[in-house]
């Protein structure tokens, strides 16, 4: 398990973009079909935008059609917590880095049947990607 971190919402404003920081720090959503890992199939790792720390790997990367990024696995199960959420008048599970405590997007359980089942359904904000 990495080392949590923890900074003051003024270290994450200096340190983001005033989009990134939305989307990361204050759980907002991008436009769909907007971000720029949507349509990406650059082989790699796709990690955490705020503190770096390693989510999805581009082999369960696939096209859901949903408008942003979707994996049906993370790299370790222990990188990526899952968090009950009610907001907005919806029951859905929110994804967060584990390390930071970012905001990433959301599980749904509409993704590819012979793999996990899953749909991690990600803001490109919320990522950077390693390539190989």
């Amino acid at each position: 398990m990495s080392e949590k971190i923890k900074k003051s919402d003024a270290e994450w404003q200096s340190e983001l973009t005033a989009e990134q920081y939305a989307v990361l720090r204050q759980q907002a959503t991008e436009r769909p079909f907007t971000g720029k890992y949507v349509n990406t199939k650059t082989k790699g790792v796709y990690a955490c935008a705020a503190c770096g720390h390693d989510l999805f790997s581009s082999d369960t990367k696939y096209n859901s059609g949903s408008g942003w990024p979707s994996f049906w696995d993370v790299v370790d199960t222990g990188n990526v917590v899952l968090i009950e959420d009610n907001s907005h008048g919806m029951r859905r599970v929110e994804a967060v880095c584990s390390r930071c405590e970012s905001h990433l997007g959301h599980v749904f359980e509409d993704g590819p049947r012979d793999k996990t089942g899953l749909r991690y359904c990600i803001n490109s904000l919320s990522l950077e990607l390693k390539e190989e």
